[in-house]
């Protein structure tokens, strides 16, 4: 029997419901529902094409559903805006990284942290209260989340110069900055080799427990999903096919089939 992790909870902090997105006659999410619960740190995965980016698009706001609901935290939040879905307590990474090349890592995370400030452009401008205090509570913020991702010390630093691998953390760090309930990472360990993975599985397990987040996360590296994952959901050709922990999926015939392949 599997047995729940201590930390987590039992009570649905978003809800998917019957949720459906169509681009004319295609269905890249045809119908899907589960519930993620509070600080889950949820898997899903599926192979490509099975619409997994489009739902995370959905949750984020960055477009409609066609038809079905998304509840957060007993509130339908499916007709939102992107930036009003992020300000209740949702962020996300993208597959591709979206970050301001030209500014510097700090500047990135900044960015990110004003949502929650409110100071207005006439008081920003003039220095006048509460903007100087917000801004330094803003900029040390922004260098402790740094500090947590391993750039502390390239603060001033372009992300333009940054590799690969840290761009991928100092994204992590904006979407912190965003001060969010559920995290959305989206293949975060894409082209990572075999250590970075490992740590980075480690890491994702830190944040969760250090900002008590619910973590969604899209990835193609099996073994990660499985030794990092509380539950797992498998999407396939934008349908539900399984739902449950690691154990159970792995060994489900209709996943083995449609994504695992016979050697697992």
């Amino acid at each position: 029997m599997y047995l729940m992790d201590a930390r987590l909870s039992d009570t649905p902090l978003l809800e998917v419901k019957a949720l459906t997105r169509s681009f004319g006659g295609l269905i890249a999410v045809n119908n899907v529902s589960f519930n993620v619960n509070n600080n889950e740190i949820f898997g899903l995965i599926g192979p490509n094409g099975a619409g997994k980016t489009t739902l995370f698009n959905l949750i984020s706001g960055l477009m409609p559903p066609s038809s079905g609901e998304l509840i957060y935290q007993n509130k339908a939040i499916a007709k939102l805006r992107p930036h009003k879905i992020a300000s209740l307590g949702i962020a996300r990474t993208f597959q591709n990284i979206r970050l301001f090349g030209n500014l510097s890592a700090l500047e990135n995370v900044i960015v990110a942290r004003h949502i929650h400030t409110n100071s207005s452009v006439f008081t920003g401008i003039l220095n006048l209260p509460p903007a100087p205090g917000e801004e330094a509570n803003t900029r040390q913020q922004g260098l402790d989340l740094l500090q947590l991702v391993g750039l502390g010390d390239r603060f001033d630093e372009k992300a333009c110069n940054f590799s690969y691998g840290d761009q991928r953390r100092l994204e992590i760090a904006r979407a912190l900055a965003l001060k969010p309930k559920i995290l959305l990472l989206d293949e975060p360990a894409a082209g990572m080799n075999p250590n970075e993975k490992q740590n980075l599985s480690a890491f994702i397990r830190q944040i969760s427990t250090e900002f008590n987040l619910t973590v969604i996360l899209i990835e193609h590296h099996v073994p990660l999903v499985m030794g990092l994952c509380d539950r797992i959901a498998v999407l396939n050709f934008g349908k539900l096919i399984a739902l449950g922990n690691p154990a159970e999926v792995k060994t489900d015939p209709v996943v083995i089939e449609a994504y695992l392949g016979a050697e697992v």
